[in-house]
């Protein structure tokens, strides 16, 4: 009998902890910038990692995944020298007939993406063409497309809504242009000010 009434004892115990459980899930903070529902993606091409710096701050505060655009032929310093008429990107400059191709251009699941942050060095006052074959082979409809871009002394200037032509399709922001030296705080103040759904 006393074992019985000890085996009792034990089994509403269990029962009783098992109902401390929770299931539900945790909420997120007030405060969190990236809402559950907001599907997006940072896109970017990087020559010297400034470009890659602010593209992964945008994407660790509001938890986004990174798509980095990587050329075939990646390019050296010395391919980089902008003052050396015979440089690598020199001659692409000059080329108006110029191609970089890219490792990809395809992302897994594109189409499931409503956001797309799209990153590039300024180049002569252009978006870099590295990006010119991800922008002409992928399909923006339905998208917003941020873009953002990083120069020493460039501004901004055509360079997001010619990407905007190339690409034929989404619906393209006015953009942003950082300097190279642009701190955490400024990238995520002007992430806060898109007011993202």
């Amino acid at each position: 009998m006393k074992r019985i009434i000890a085996f009792l004892f034990i089994a509403l115990g269990l029962i009783g902890l098992g109902s401390c459980r929770k299931t539900e899930e945790p909420e997120l903070p007030e405060d969190n910038p990236n809402p559950a529902e907001l599907q997006g993606i940072v896109v970017y091409y990087s020559a010297t990692n400034n470009t890659k710096r602010i593209g992964d701050t945008i994407a660790e505060y509001l938890s986004l995944p990174v798509f980095e655009l990587v050329p075939e032929e990646p390019y050296s310093s010395e391919d980089l020298n902008y003052n050396h008429a015979e440089s690598r990107v020199c001659r692409e400059h000059n080329d108006p007939n110029r191609h970089t191709a890219l490792v990809s251009t395809a992302i897994e699941g594109f189409e499931n993406y409503t956001y797309v942050f799209i990153g590039y060095p300024i180049w002569w006052s252009e978006a870099s063409w590295v990006l010119d074959d991800f922008v002409k082979n992928n399909d923006f409809t339905g998208k917003t497309v941020i873009p953002f871009a990083t120069s020493a002394s460039s501004p901004l200037g055509n360079s997001a809504k010619n990407l905007a032509t190339k690409a034929g399709s989404g619906l393209w922001n006015d953009g942003i242009r950082f300097r190279s030296s642009a701190s955490a705080s400024e990238i995520t103040l002007w992430i806060d000010s898109l007011n993202l759904k």
